[in-house]
């Protein structure tokens, strides 16, 4: 079974959390897709993931770099896996059906939209009676705080 983390926004925007957990996950020996819910989010991501800490280089492309096989990290706004990541990080309002094919899958959802944390509700009772682990994380003011 997958190990399915839920990340509930509501300190800081996508662009800032997201290349931490990122980052956590290349750390810990992932390779990484990350799915953007459209081409404008891939490059936006692809930016903030170069600027997010000054003395830290994620390794990550898209398909305007290429080698997508020799990619760590991987931004795309498809399904796709072209680098062969046990690890996948869903950005705000974007849905996969592979996430049981992953090791591991973060789930970024926007705090201030009551559809995205309403679907992330959803997502979390289908994942459950399908026997995943889960966790819920929340921002809170020391960082991210496991509340389930």
């Amino acid at each position: 079974m997958a190990d399915i983390r839920f990340y509930h926004l509501q300190r800081t925007s996508e662009d800032a959390a997201l290349p931490q957990i990122a980052l956590k996950a290349w750390q810990a020996g992932h390779k990484v897709v990350i799915k953007a819910a459209n081409e404008e989010a891939v490059e936006r991501l692809n930016n903030a993931l170069w600027t997010f800490k000054p003395d830290v280089f994620l390794p990550h492309g898209s398909k305007d770099d290429g080698h997508a096989d020799r990619q760590p990290v991987w931004l795309t706004h498809g399904d796709d896996n072209p680098n062969g990541a046990k690890a996948l990080i869903l950005g705000t309002g974007t849905t996969s059906d592979k996430v049981e094919t992953y090791d591991l899958s973060c789930i970024m959802l926007d705090g201030n939209d009551a559809l995205q944390v309403d679907a992330g509700r959803a997502l979390w009772k289908v994942y459950k009676d399908a026997g995943h682990s889960l966790s819920y994380w929340q921002q809170g003011d020391k960082g991210w705080e496991k509340k389930a």
